[in-house]
């Protein structure tokens, strides 16, 4: 049975964002809110949570999760940024955005692509998630909620708890979330490539 929290979205209990990062830190998989829609996490390279989310999304082991850093400077510790990804990254995080980058040494190999040795990086515009975030004092591995055979993400934290309570560690109520995904943002090669428009603005990207 999940624990449920529900904390302000504005201002996060301190106490609660506490208890959430210890049972991130016990190998749990939580539920929480960010900028764009709902998602799973779990501490970065904690393989049996990673397993975990799987099962409950029903993932093959080639679907990539992303790296959710606190900001900028966690981002550069994980991929490697040049000049041009730097300014574009600077000025659209924190945000609804997903940039693929080339990864480096520091982000576990189940996480990066095995071709294209790339990852999934971003940084979301919410309080709580970043909260988590800043007590956790590392990424989270995230994957968004949506279940197998459903075309959105869940936004109702009260049917989140319905469908999931048997299958996570906690979920976070953190009011209502949109449905739609983060654009998606290959900056591998100097022109920038938008792999999924989402709900962030690609006009930054224009040519």
């Amino acid at each position: 049975m999940s624990q449920f929290f529900q904390i302000h979205e504005e201002n996060p209990q301190a106490r609660l964002i506490r208890q959430a990062v210890d049972i991130i830190r016990d190998g749990g998989v939580v539920v929480y809110p960010t900028d764009s829609a709902y998602a799973l996490g779990c501490q970065m390279g904690d393989k049996n949570a990673l397993e975990r989310i799987r099962r409950i999304r029903k993932l093959d082991d080639k679907h990539n999760f992303t790296v959710v850093c606190r900001d900028l400077s966690e981002i550069a510790n994980y991929s490697r940024v040049d000049n041009t990804a730097y300014r574009l990254l600077k000025h659209l995080t924190p945000g609804p955005y997903t940039f693929i980058l080339k990864a480096t040494s520091e982000v576990p190999r189940r996480m990066v692509h095995p071709k294209r040795k790339t990852v999934g990086l971003r940084v979301p515009d919410n309080p709580i998630a970043l909260a988590l975030l800043d007590d956790l004092n590392a990424p989270l591995m995230s994957v968004t909620l949506i279940m197998p055979g459903d075309e959105y993400p869940l936004t109702d934290p009260y049917d989140i708890r319905q469908e999931l309570e048997h299958h996570v560690d906690l979920v976070i109520d953190g009011g209502y979330c949109g449905m739609e995904p983060t654009t998606v943002v290959d900056l591998v090669e100097e022109v920038p490539v938008i792999v999924r428009a989402g709900k962030g603005d690609v006009e930054p990207f224009a040519a």
